[in-house]
């Protein structure tokens, strides 16, 4: 076998070796990496459950905690962390993995960071394609922890089957804002830190928002937690259970997959545009006087 070749039947058993390995030839787009995409059997469901939520909530504490709670129901936990990337060296500015070190050597535990490479929102560029090998490496539940920046709300609402939303007790004075954006997407809201002061107030304002919302048949909950000592881990697995019995309709699955085509298309549309090489060419070009970036995208970006 190439260094190259995936074997799926190995890789559907839970390889790591080969799910490390499939992964990179997808994620740098390797021909390699396209075949294996159009040779997974999409015979089966594996739950994506997509965490976001602003810097300093807690997602990576509760993510750990989560791994802790699923570990002991017996479950097999694949974690894909996307990190923010640096604008100035495009590298990954965080890693995820160091603040789930509890679990890193696990075996039933397989955590990957993605940096997301430029992508306009929170999202790697890849990550549609490397969840969908992931559902086929013998994962009982995907868990996605977005960076919490840009549009990654809307996006990982087109990627998860279910979409919890973590918040702290001093968001409170920003509740209101929550109508035109996060509440629009939420299919849990997860208080954590809720031992501090305010957290009960802040608990009934969403609930409060909650009640407001088009009813689609599935109540919202909200749930307080405290992530570091596992308090009300339990409450948010029991509703992460409940929606995703819940979310199994048509209907639901077909709006994730066209969301996923759109950003599918939309990748592979732009994937002659290098963004190293895009500095390089402003970096030159800028240097004239009167430079105008309009006129330089349309001649040289907009019709190649």
């Amino acid at each position: 076998m190439g260094l190259n070749t995936i074997d799926i039947h190995a890789l559907e058993k839970g390889d790591i070796r080969q799910l490390a390995r499939a992964i990179s030839l997808v994620e740098n787009e390797l021909p390699e990496g396209k075949k294996l995409l159009a040779s997974l059997p999409f015979n089966q469901h594996v739950p994506v459950v997509g965490i976001t939520g602003p810097p300093g909530a807690g997602k990576s504490s509760l993510v750990n905690a989560l791994i802790h709670r699923l570990l002991k129901e017996g479950k097999k936990i694949g974690v894909l962390a996307v990190d923010p990337t640096s604008p100035f060296n495009f590298g990954s500015l965080l890693g995820d993995r160091i603040r789930m070190s509890d679990h890193f050597n696990h075996p039933d535990v397989y955590i990957r960071s993605l940096a997301t490479r430029g992508s306009l929102g929170g999202l790697s560029a890849k990550i549609y394609e490397i969840t969908d090998v992931m559902r086929h490496a013998g994962f009982d539940i995907i868990l996605i922890e977005t960076v919490g920046v840009g549009q990654s709300e809307v996006e990982i609402a087109g990627l998860a089957d279910t979409t919890a939303v973590v918040l702290v007790p001093e968001a409170g004075d920003e509740v209101q804002t929550l109508k035109s954006g996060l509440m629009e997407i939420a299919d849990l809201f997860i208080v954590n830190k809720s031992d501090r002061e305010g957290a009960d107030i802040f608990v009934k304002n969403l609930n409060a928002l909650v009640h407001q919302r088009e009813d689609t048949g599935w109540t919202i909950p909200v749930i307080k937690t405290v992530a570091t000592t596992q308090s009300g881990i339990a409450e948010v697995w029991s509703a992460l259970l409940s929606h995703e019995a819940f979310n199994l309709s048509h209907e639901r699955k077909v709006l994730l997959m066209v969301e996923k085509a759109w950003q599918l298309i939309m990748h592979h549309r732009m994937a002659n545009i290098n963004r190293k090489d895009l500095l390089k060419d402003i970096q030159a070009a800028s240097g004239v006087k009167g430079f105008n970036l309009y006129v330089y995208l349309e001649k040289h970006y907009y019709n190649s």
